[in-house]
């Protein structure tokens, strides 16, 4: 390999056609993608590629396609993969002056496996539920912020660090009117909180989760249910925030006992309350923000972990509201 400041030359061996077509994607996508991520140039002819671009984003690029490369030998690589790729391999800090080691404090280790955060943002988020007591992540959709709340209630169940999990959403439709629901309350309440099963199910598996549950070690309500309970040595989380008032999110805050700690997430953007009705999110961003003890990760559309086409809706939406906001 030789290297110079703004132009970086390597060749991929083996010499292989199928692979290479693999990497580059079809009329070269996946090396588009790179380039628009990164800020530079890749060319190649054959196995022999040059990437034009300043020292730290020419390098990045270089390892990533290495990486990528030694993938296509079991997987066909789709700009999809290339996305999540860039992600879990923490761009921003291999264009930073220098690379820190992983820390090791931020894999979450549970029995299905290891969870680590993809990109900076995540990281921040997990350090902070490590560190505070409340905990808010605010941002689109797709930037894992339920995921690795769960995924840290469950580390903290695990290492018995808290006697049981709560999780709770308030049961607002997104956007139609569903009805009645038949059967028990369980049963009406089960399709608002179908995201928090089944990241517990990926986590725990669902012999497992179904045995907590019995055992009322896991608790999955609707926010309702809250009023009135001092909850003690539990980790707590409240997905999709937005769709609550201000009364029901004070009253969720001040639910909190000894020993437990909450994770508020949602989605400003995404509020299916009626019109005359304020998000309790909005209002708690801006009570909140300067309380000790409780921290906010607020999450963009860059942080999104789906299908690319989520993060460039997301990025529309986002210059759209600017362009518009009355402010």
């Amino acid at each position: 390999m030789s290297s110079h400041p703004n132009n970086l030359q390597f060749t991929l061996e083996p010499d292989d056609n199928e692979r290479l077509a693999s990497l580059c994607g079809q009329f070269d996508e996946n090396l588009r993608h790179i380039e628009r991520r990164l800020g530079v140039e890749i060319a190649n002819r054959g196995n022999q590629f040059q990437v034009i671009g300043s020292a730290r984003p020419a390098q990045a690029a270089s390892k990533i396609i290495h990486s990528l490369f030694d993938a296509t030998v079991h997987e066909i690589i789709s700009p999809e993969r290339v996305h999540l790729f860039l992600q879990e391999s923490n761009v921003d800090a291999m264009l930073a002056p220098a690379n820190a080691p992983e820390d090791e404090s931020l894999l979450i280790r549970t029995k299905r496996g290891i969870i680590k955060a993809r990109g900076p943002n995540q990281q921040k988020y997990l350090k902070s539920i490590q560190k505070n007591d409340i905990n808010f992540g605010v941002g689109p959709a797709g930037t894992g912020k339920t995921y690795l709340a769960v995924a840290c209630a469950v580390a903290a169940l695990e290492r018995e660090e808290v006697r049981r999990l709560i999780l709770a959403r308030p049961a607002v439709e997104a956007g139609e009117k569903l009805g009645f629901l038949p059967g028990d309350m369980a049963q009406k309440v089960d399709p608002y909180l179908r995201p928090l099963y089944d990241a517990l199910y990926e986590m725990l598996g669902f012999e497992r989760v179904a045995k907590l549950m019995e055992r009322n070690i896991i608790e999955v309500a609707p926010l309702a249910f809250m009023r009135g309970r001092s909850l003690n040595d539990s980790f707590i989380i409240l997905d999709e925030a937005q769709n609550t008032t201000i009364e029901q999110i004070k009253m969720f805050l001040t639910r909190m006992g000894f020993g437990s700690k909450a994770v508020i997430t949602g989605d400003i953007t995404q509020v299916d309350l009626p019109r005359n009705k304020e998000s309790g999110l909005r209002q708690a961003i801006e009570v909140l923000r300067e309380v000790d003890g409780i921290s906010f990760t607020f999450f963009t559309a860059q942080d999104v972990v789906r299908h690319p086409m989520v993060q460039r809706i997301v990025s529309a939406y986002e210059a759209y509201e600017r362009a518009h906001d009355p402010r």
